[in-house]
């Protein structure tokens, strides 16, 4: 695997050579692409609203309640750690279009369900779409980027996240007073469809993906059509070049069996992967997807009816969905790993005030602001920016498999953090569960602080050598230098 579309310094990269045009049809292939994010949001946050009737219909616990949003994850876990293999063995495009076949599947057995049992298979089969998914879209974006606007264009998975959720909460507010939680998960089959629809008819494959696997002239007409032949030759080129030289390395460093999940565990690869398992871990135990998953229930703690919760947790999608085109706007001028920290510091703040919001007895009005305010500092940085790094961090030779393990870590997270929130807030109390959220924030703060270098308009050899640098390995000078605006 090599690296996306990207200008490289002393070299005439295609951004130079893109028309408008070219970049408009880029564009469309990550909007494309990025349906796998939208799903993603929309079935990890429809069941938000559907589970305030679902309860009800079939006599759930709170244990059973939580399992229904918790099962998901499970499915996301394999679906994450197989989805490398399937990419990378069959191609993106493929890959993507057989995520939205499964994701068609799991909705038609959810919607249909007519019990518990049955209702938890279909949470299932989704969660393995999910999880392929979340997996697959960053590494397909990444392959098809051109460097300047990378940043850009990774973020797009995650406004199309943020977008699903907001789409799922007004889902369930539109069939709230009828209660048709049917028609809630129902909905979700349409963007599916679409999805595979654009694998079909819409998307090129990889032109990583096929350089890598011999298909040079496929991947020349997939360059040629946003640049030129010669632009498409001399990146060709380039990209056999670096193949060569990765093979070779392996070859020499480990055998020439050696594995990219092997490979992965190597030393020069080890702080990649140590910052995107962590990242992927922070990410849920901040606390984000417990206000995701139960914002409804946590709102008609405060006294509102169902609802009622529903409405207002309608905001909490929009501004969800707003923070995250500031974002997209920031992150190729700000830089990822400021943003980070400055978000980070934001969440610690302002779920520590919603833990004390439920522990002094506040009003519905300032839990709710600090939800908002919470999603918000979130939204604008570790939420986009994470999936921007999962296709930054990991070097070329290994990031389908890297991504595939940090998005395993991020979904087992996920379901620990779920499955875990409501019994745990049960025993030491809501308020209390938030502020554990917070010191986790606290920490996160300080290891990116300590870990994470700057990736903006960095290629990946810059990117690695940083990596390197800041965990006491090979220092470089260039990539401190690159570094200490951020510091």
């Amino acid at each position: 695997m090599v690296q996306g579309f990207s200008e490289e310094p002393g070299t005439r990269g295609p951004l130079t050579e893109v028309s408008p045009q070219g970049q408009r049809k880029i564009t469309r292939w990550a909007a494309a692409i990025a349906l796998g994010g939208f799903l993603f949001g929309f079935d990890t946050g429809v069941v938000s609203g559907a589970l305030l009737y679902i309860k009800h219909d079939f006599h759930l616990n709170s244990f059973e309640q939580g399992s229904v949003v918790s099962v998901l994850l499970i499915g996301a876990v394999i679906g994450a750690t197989s989805a490398g293999r399937l990419s990378e063995r069959f191609g993106r495009r493929k890959a993507l279009g057989a995520i939205g076949v499964v994701f068609v599947i799991g909705t038609a057995i959810a919607s249909a369900a007519n019990g518990y049992p049955v209702l938890m298979a279909g949470r299932v089969v989704l969660g393995l779409a999910v999880g392929a998914a979340s997996a697959t879209v960053p590494v397909y974006l990444s392959e098809i980027s051109p460097t300047k606007i990378r940043g850009r264009l990774l973020t797009m998975n995650q406004l199309m996240i943020t977008l699903g959720i907001l789409i799922a909460y007004l889902v369930n507010l539109a069939f709230s007073s009828s209660g048709m939680w049917r028609a809630m998960f129902a909905v979700g089959a349409v963007p599916a469809a679409l999805m595979v629809a654009a694998t079909l008819w819409v998307l090129p494959e990889s032109p990583q993906w096929l350089i890598a696997h011999d298909r040079v002239d496929t991947a020349r007409r997939a360059i040629a059509s946003v640049t030129d032949e010669a632009t498409a030759d001399a990146l060709i080129a380039r990209a056999r070049h670096r193949i060569a030289e990765e093979r070779e390395k392996r070859s020499r460093t480990s055998g020439a069996s050696d594995q990219g999940a092997r490979r992965l565990l190597a030393p020069d690869v080890r702080p990649a992967l140590v910052v995107g398992l962590t990242l992927a871990a922070v990410q849920q135990f901040g606390g984000i997807n417990t206000i995701i998953y139960y914002a409804p229930t946590i709102i008609q703690q405060t006294g509102l009816n169902a609802s009622n919760s529903i409405f207002y947790s309608v905001f909490i999608g929009v501004i969800n969905l707003v923070m995250t085109l500031v974002a997209i706007r920031l992150v190729d001028r700000a830089g990822r790993r400021v943003m980070v920290l400055v978000s980070l510091a934001l969440m610690a703040v302002t779920i520590f005030m919603l833990g004390l919001a439920f522990v002094v007895g506040m009003n519905s009005v300032l839990t709710l602001l600090f939800m908002v305010v919470y999603i918000a500092a979130y939204a604008g940085g570790l939420g986009p920016v994470f999936w921007t790094l999962l296709g930054e961090i990991f070097p070329p030779s290994v990031r389908a498999e890297g991504s595939s393990v940090a998005t395993a870590v991020n979904w087992v997270s996920n379901f620990l953090v779920s499955l875990a929130f409501l019994p745990l807030a049960s025993a030491i109390g809501q308020g209390e569960t938030f502020w554990i959220f917070a010191g986790i924030c606290v920490l996160a703060f300080f290891f990116v602080g300590r870990y994470l270098p700057e990736t903006r308009n960095r290629d990946p050899e810059q990117i690695q050598a940083a990596l390197r640098s800041r965990f006491g390995h090979e220092p470089d000078a260039s990539a401190s230098a690159a570094d200490a605006h951020v510091r």
